[in-house]
């Protein structure tokens, strides 16, 4: 019995197995950009110029240490507010944007959701392309904002 069992082994070790293994194609994967780290540390003079005449943006850095994939900058807001300048309706072609409201209050207005007012310590993430307008801010108006990618464009709808 012991024979047969080994007679069959080693029959079965010779044979050439028949299964086929399926394969499917490769997902193309989009490599991430390398990262490199970053700090930036506050500094009045850091305050720039930028995509709004009424605002003024401090970049962390993270555009470039993450190789473009992510954009992030403090959004300082020029006293007073003027609605006519800053109430015209916009939206970002983004893939993620999230606002954290650091000082002050803002009110805006999204598309299917009114107008809001965001006060210190509120987040919101705007979907993108998502139509938006800045209805009002209070003089000492500051909030963080986080983009995907970093690289993006604002399109004006007045």
């Amino acid at each position: 019995m012991a024979r047969a069992k080994a007679k069959s082994a080693a029959r079965s070790a010779r044979r050439p197995r028949t299964t086929k293994r399926r394969t499917l194609p490769k997902a193309k994967v989009k490599a991430r950009p390398k990262q490199t780290f970053t700090a930036s540390h506050h500094n009045e003079g850091d305050f720039k110029e930028g995509l709004r005449r009424y605002a003024k943006y401090r970049d962390l850095g993270i555009n470039r240490a993450t190789g473009g994939m992510v954009q992030a900058h403090v959004i300082r807001f020029v006293p007073p507010c003027r609605p006519e300048e800053v109430s015209k309706r916009h939206y970002h072609d983004v893939d993620f944007q999230m606002v954290y409201v650091l000082k002050g209050w803002i009110k805006t207005e999204l598309d299917g959701q009114g107008a809001i007012v965001m006060r210190q310590g509120s987040c919101w993430i705007q979907p993108p392309r998502i139509e938006h307008v800045v209805l009002d801010y209070s003089d000492d108006c500051e909030v963080l904002e986080i983009i995907l990618p970093a690289d993006f464009k604002t399109v004006e709808l007045e």
